[in-house]
């Protein structure tokens, strides 16, 4: 079915996978076949593999990651196909590249494919800003040779086993530090949520000592106490104050098991002193009000709960880790054990192959042992393209294959990247561009009728990510970490259901008019050419140039209007000045997968252009693509005098960026807390969101807590480190800290507010 300038190679290509055993490989995997086999890496040579445990081992990264994406990496060490979906700036090249250094630092290698070279680009630089392992890029003409003259100075002796086992041993070091401090963290957060807890149980306590006098007595160990419990049916496991009442089976118990359940029950009441009629309920409540009690007298007497010191003592272990992680892994990928004589040869092989023309090249790559050439080089970046050019044409070549924007590649340029790998990490977001298929309907019916093929072959309108989508579940990745909020609202609502947690969230961001509306009168195209707006671009770009923006991009729905302004900018600026504002231009396609800091879009359209041009722009996948490129700043150049429809829509978002939400009203210490902030003139926000997370109140540009989250210790702990990667200031300000002086706490809060805040990277 193959239909585009490459067809013939395509079509040998496919023909001569299909003369292969495929069953072990990521290709089965998609089309519903055989699942993968475990990797060859050091997890499978010790046993590992699907059930082997490797799900439960905790995930040691150089990147800060969210549970979602913590949770992929974890899927991408065994599972045949994982699906990653998100909308723009979720972070989904982010879990790519911590997936990836993971099943290198097992001993694995990893292939990520994507669809043009500047995506692969994008992959490759951000692996660059962490102490990983380098990967290998390729992906046009320069990348090829580039690639080849790499290979053709060969490698050192790599790195000796004895460093990477004392790296290793630092990497346990830091993370056991990690899991200290988070776990003092931890239990004097317990403490406090138990304290908050007396006031609910002072009505009772009169009663609640009399019937079960020991819970109150110091002497006795209530942890004792809840084991005993425990063995008689009682299920402390729950988080809630009282814990519930299993009811042990007597009868399925035995004799034995009956009499150590009577026992141990026997024993439990002796020590509470209750009688064996006291209810089970005023049991579990004496032990929560005592717990209470005894939480409160211990806060009273230390001076309260001050976390400050403590949470700069785990975010500091924490990116100590990341950092000793990093390191560990681009020491394990350059271990001498990797290079070894083989791998050496084949790193030769490969060079003299890719000096080769194409014909010669591909039958140079069929004869090649390449095992030995991923074990040196173990990280591969490029294009879906490239990949049967460059590659060996090995099934199961790498462990993991990673299809980034998937929804924009093709089945038959998917295919053999999916037959070099044992497993398939697949990326993609359906609400963006799709790819463009030559396939006819009427091939695409013949082919599917004569070979009783189902709808999943239906290359015309399925793509790889659709594929992959009817084999595994996907993890949706909602928090949204690229653009100010004025940017991304309007995508997250209309294209997304409001399904995207906007995590750059800030007071001044709030309030930030990120887009321009620049009206370009225009009374006619020139070949397709909007000539006043290629002209307004210009003056646009040197504006945001003297602001200080670096990174900007320049794009178009219509590729005529992307070569005009792109003609124009080249001799409007000098290569030096280009290459300094790191400036781009092209089509909403090309941007697909990338992003810049201000972003210029050229609509091209007038008054009296017919539908199918409007309805070319208005698509809702191409327009999604082309409003959300920018981080913080989008100028969009248009001729139209009464926009309608979509176009409308958004620039009437234009002019009205998001304005605060009030949460639900505080009540008890957060109330009495904002009040007195209120009166020392510091702007209060009750309930303020961040993405996923509340803040019970955000004074000025400080996040303040005013209790322990209300789903526990760990709860807070993760809303903690996900705020403060987001750049936030925090303060626990829990009533013990100051005995309850509302007054003492606002000052101190106050004093914190008129400080310079800390950006999201540190400064």
């Amino acid at each position: 079915m193959v239909r585009d300038v490459f067809g013939a190679g395509l079509a040998d290509s496919l023909r001569s996978w299909s003369g292969r055993d495929l069953t072990a490989t990521a290709l089965a995997a998609v089309y519903g076949g055989e699942s993968a086999v475990p990797s060859t890496n050091r997890d499978s040579l010790a046993g590992g593999g699907p059930g082997s445990g490797l799900q439960d081992e905790p995930v040691l990264s150089p990147l800060p990651l969210t549970m979602p994406q913590t949770q992929v990496v974890i899927r991408a060490r065994s599972e045949p196909v994982i699906v990653v979906s998100g909308p723009p700036g979720s972070g989904k090249s982010h879990t790519v590249v911590a997936a990836a250094l993971e099943v290198v630092d097992r001993g694995g290698s990893v292939l990520v494919a994507t669809q043009s070279p500047h995506a692969a680009e994008v992959l490759a630089g951000l692996l660059a800003r962490y102490p990983g392992p380098p990967p290998v890029l390729f992906g046009d003409a320069g990348g090829r040779a580039g690639l080849e003259a790499e290979l053709t100075a060969g490698a050192d002796q790599g790195v000796e086993a004895s460093l990477i086992r004392s790296g290793q041993h630092r990497v346990r070091a830091a993370a056991e530090l990690v899991r200290t401090r988070s776990t003092a963290v931890f239990r004097a957060l317990e403490l406090e949520r138990r304290a908050a807890t007396l006031p609910d149980w002072q009505p009772l306590l009169p009663h609640l000592s009399t019937e079960v006098p020991g819970a109150f007595d110091d002497a006795v160990d209530l942890d004792q106490v809840r084991a005993l419990l425990a063995v008689a049916g009682f299920d402390f496991t729950s988080d809630s104050a009282s814990p519930a009442v299993r009811g042990a089976n007597h009868d399925s118990l035995g004799w034995w098991g009956r009499r150590r359940v009577s026992a141990a029950r026997r024993k439990a009441f002796r020590l509470l002193g209750a009688a064996d009629d006291v209810p089970e309920k005023a049991l579990t409540d004496a032990l929560a009000a005592a717990t209470a009690q005894r939480a409160a007298a211990h806060l009273a007497a230390t001076g309260g709960t001050d976390l400050a010191a403590a949470w700069l003592a785990l975010h500091a272990a924490e990116q100590d880790l990341r950092e000793t992680a990093g390191e560990a892994m681009r020491n394990s990928a350059r271990s001498a054990e990797r290079w070894t004589k083989d791998s050496r040869r084949a790193a030769g092989a490969l060079a003299t192959a890719l000096r080769a023309g194409r014909n010669r090249r591909r039958e140079l790559l069929a004869r090649m042992e390449a095992a030995p050439l991923v074990r040196a080089l173990p990280l591969w970046i490029g294009t879906v393209a490239d990949v049967e050019d460059l590659l060996p044409p090995e099934p199961g070549l790498f462990d993991l294959v990673v299809i980034d924007e998937a929804s924009h590649v093709d089945q038959i340029r998917a295919a053999p990247v999916l037959a070099r790998a044992r497993r398939a990490l697949i990326v993609g977001d359906p609400r963006q561009l799709r790819f463009v298929s030559f396939v006819s309907d009427v091939d695409v019916t013949q082919v599917l009728e004569r070979h009783g093929a189902d709808e999943r072959l239906d290359v015309r309108r399925v793509s790889t990510y659709d594929l992959a989508t009817a084999t595994a579940p996907v993890t949706w990745l909602a928090e949204h970490h690229r653009s100010v909020p004025h940017l991304i609202d309007f995508p997250a609502r209309r294209f997304y259901g409001n399904r995207v947690s906007v995590m750059t969230r800030t007071p001044a961001a709030d309030g930030t008019d990120a887009i321009d509306v620049v009206h370009v009168p225009a009374t006619a195209l020139v070949k397709g050419v909007n000539e006043a707006e290629v002209k307004a671009a210009i003056e646009v770009v040197e504006r945001l140039a003297g602001a200080g923006h670096r990174g900007i991009g320049v794009i178009s729905p219509f590729r005529a209007q992307a070569e005009a302004l792109e003609a124009a900018l080249l001799g409007a600026f000098p290569a030096e000045r280009i290459e300094e504002l790191r400036l781009r231009v092209g089509t909403v396609h090309a941007f697909q997968g990338s992003e810049s800091d201000a972003v210029v879009v050229s609509l091209a359209l007038l008054d009296g252009d017919s539908p199918s041009r409007r309805r070319f722009v208005t698509d809702p996948r191409l327009f999604n693509v082309m409003v959300t490129r920018a981080r913080r700043r989008l100028v969009v150049l248009t001729s139209l005098t009464a926009p309608t429809g979509l176009v409308g829509d958004y620039l009437k978002h234009a002019g009205s960026p998001r304005s605060y939400e009030p949460g639900a009203d505080p009540a008890g210490w957060a109330a009495e807390l904002a009040a007195e902030l209120e009166r020392l003139e510091v702007p209060v926000r009750p309930g303020y969101a961040v993405g996923p997370w509340t803040l019970d109140l955000c004074a000025g540009n400080v996040g303040v807590f005013c209790a322990v989250h209300p789903d526990g210790p760990a709860a807070h702990l993760e809303r903690q480190g996900a705020l403060h990667r987001a750049g936030w200031r925090l303060v626990d300000a829990f009533p013990s800290r100051w005995h309850g002086d509302v007054r003492r706490a606002a000052l101190e809060i106050e004093t914190l507010t008129a400080e310079r805040p800390r950006s999201a990277n540190g400064d």
